[in-house]
């Protein structure tokens, strides 16, 4: 394994996060395994306090993980009898959004901790308007000060709002990632012309409805598929578009290596928020498979629109590219967007930012030391 870049050693890393175990509903689950595999192949040392729920208990497609320690705990209590210690001992401790009694549990951390302290956003456009309307429910903004380190799924101006308006100490982005030794292209025929993976949102249906459902309509000729759970009964779907109600991961790199091309849709708060890249756009992107997105700000920062990802807001123009853009070309633009995830979107690559922000904060409190 590499060794941590941080200050030359390994960190011993506490995350308190919603779940590791079950990817059931939860799609937590996929960024923290990608990021702490990373880490793990960095060379940290990682515990893993995930609150045992029945829904995750009954749900488990990762009771064991291998790349880093788990604890499992029933109560506030419990985890403050049995892992303050580590708590207290690590150099680094992260909780992250929608963690069950998450303000007691932020603030608990803060108390104890004795290294650097991280939130770590999963939902920052959705933290941001709890902390507008004061919903308290996984965090308040009377904690978001206390931590050394704001960490955020959405980047671009979001960063400077949390700061300006929260008082995050150091707003920083830290997107999703992929791990690519369960995402690659594979050999074999495309069974589907184009494909979405999503559970049902009624803000994402009418861009779903726009960007595959019109033109399934329009290409009878052609197959479809969406995948995920929770779709109404009464959505008429064409003929050629097949439904699939639940995916799970283990699954998804056949699904997408299984399709032609494949479709990115965005939640709208995410689209106002701009800078919110979706897991399943690294994921898909890993795969070679060509990406078919919707428009929005911060974009084509991630992918070069064009030569490694195709945007676009028109039911017309999907229909174009399904029908005219040749083979190679699709796998062209596929290929650059492997590359441009390899270099910049795996797990190991969020560690090494996360090292580089740990070594920021522990600048700055040596530079205070030494006053």
């Amino acid at each position: 394994m590499a060794q941590g870049a941080v200050s030359g050693r390994t960190l011993d890393v506490v995350v308190l996060g919603l779940s590791i175990t079950s990817s059931w509903g939860n799609g937590h689950a996929t960024t923290f395994r990608a990021l702490l595999k990373g880490m793990a192949q960095r060379g940290h040392r990682v515990l893993f306090l995930e609150r045992d729920k029945p829904w995750y208990a009954e749900n488990r497609d990762m009771p064991n993980p291998d790349f880093c320690d788990l604890a499992l705990y029933d109560s506030l209590d419990e985890l403050a009898d049995k892992h303050a210690q580590a708590v207290r001992r690590a150099d680094l401790v992260v909780v992250g959004s929608y963690v069950p009694d998450g303000v007691a549990v932020g603030t608990w951390v803060q108390e104890t901790a004795e290294g650097v302290t991280a939130f770590y956003d999963i939902d920052t456009p959705v933290t941001v308007a709890r902390l507008e309307r004061g919903d308290t429910e996984y965090l308040s903004a009377a904690i978001v000060p206390g931590f050394d380190l704001y960490l955020s799924f959405t980047g671009g101006p979001t960063l400077d709002r949390l700061e300006r308006e929260f008082g995050a100490q150091r707003a920083r982005v830290l997107y999703c990632s992929v791990d690519p030794d369960g995402y690659f292209p594979e050999l074999g025929p495309a069974r589907w012309d184009l494909g979405y993976l999503g559970t049902y949102s009624t803000d994402r249906q009418p861009t779903l409805d726009r960007l595959l459902v019109e033109p399934a309509r329009h290409l009878p000729g052609s197959s479809f598929i969406v995948a995920g759970p929770q779709y109404p009964a009464d959505i008429d779907w064409p003929a050629n578009v097949q439904r699939v109600e639940h995916l799970p991961p283990a699954e998804h790199r056949g699904f997408y290596n299984a399709q032609r091309f494949t479709l990115n849709v965005t939640r709208a708060d995410m689209v106002a928020a701009g800078w919110s890249p979706s897991v399943r756009l690294f994921e898909a992107a890993a795969c070679g498979t060509p990406i078919i997105s919707d428009p929005w700000q911060g974009l084509d920062t991630l992918f070069k629109p064009g030569e490694e990802i195709l945007i676009t807001d028109d039911s017309e123009q999907v229909a174009r590219w399904l029908r005219d853009l040749t083979a190679n070309r699709a796998r062209a633009i596929g290929r650059a967007a492997r590359r441009r995830v390899l270099a910049s979107h795996t797990g190991v690559r969020r560690a090494m930012e996360l090292e580089a922000y740990v070594e920021e904060v522990r600048g700055v409190q040596r530079a205070a030391r030494a006053l």
